[in-house]
């Protein structure tokens, strides 16, 4: 662990990570398999059946990083479920799309600025765990939009991806793991990409409270408790 961590630490930070900031940029964002068919669909919105498009994946996929991305490619506003504006001067993205179903404020913020966008020409990208036919929306008309929407997917992560993901998560902790420590991870951790931020959190945590350095043997202490 570097000097600056150390000196920095106070008993509560011993126990618990500090804030940390994550990286938005495209330098930041892993190109590989597992997302290249979403990056596709994403790079070509005049191509959007109806200008909209909703991007599904697992938990931590990576799919807020990808749209914000997009959004500064294409100059959109960044919306979430619940902060919807009914109206944008131009192309919108909604984060956690499907958090509105059940909520009957949302759900008909979302069906204006739907409609509104798609009388204005502007593209509407949205971002979700799942697809719209597992939303549970109650108000019919904006059920019916939604599951007519086009879908991309990022799918599960190789292991390439996977490596990558770790390494992301580490540097927007500011952590400084051992050389090949996200591949020794990679190899020995669960195959989700919600697994590699719960370890990383995990790692962060350990090495913070016994101020240790990030070996791989404080990883396997952190791969074995997360086993038991």
């Amino acid at each position: 662990m570097d000097g600056a961590r150390q000196t920095a630490m106070t008993p509560e930070q011993l126990s618990f990570p500090q804030p940390h900031e994550v990286s938005y940029a495209s330098r930041d964002y892993h190109e590989g398999e597992a997302n290249a068919l979403a990056r596709a669909m994403l790079s070509r919105p005049d191509g959007w059946p109806q200008g909209k498009l909703i991007l599904v994946g697992e938990e931590a996929a990576g799919k807020t990083h990808l749209a914000h991305i997009w959004a500064e490619v294409h100059g959109a506003a960044m919306m979430t479920a619940t902060a919807l504006e009914r109206r944008a001067p131009g192309p919108v993205v909604v984060d956690n799309a499907d958090h509105v179903a059940g909520d009957a404020e949302k759900e008909e913020a979302l069906f204006h600025l739907h409609n509104n966008l798609a009388s204005e020409g502007y593209p509407l990208l949205m971002t979700a765990k799942m697809p719209p036919v597992s939303w549970a929306i109650a108000l019919p008309d904006l059920r019916s939009r939604m599951e007519a929407t086009t879908i991309t997917r990022i799918d599960p992560p190789d292991d390439e991806t996977l490596t990558a993901m770790v390494g992301k998560l580490m540097h927007d902790r500011q952590l400084n793991p051992a050389p090949g420590l996200a591949s020794y991870l990679t190899r020995r951790m669960g195959r989700s990409y919600a697994d590699a931020g719960r370890i990383v959190a995990a790692l962060d945590t350990l090495a913070l409270r016994e101020q240790r350095a990030i070996t791989t043997t404080l990883a396997a202490r952190v791969l074995d408790a997360e086993a038991d």
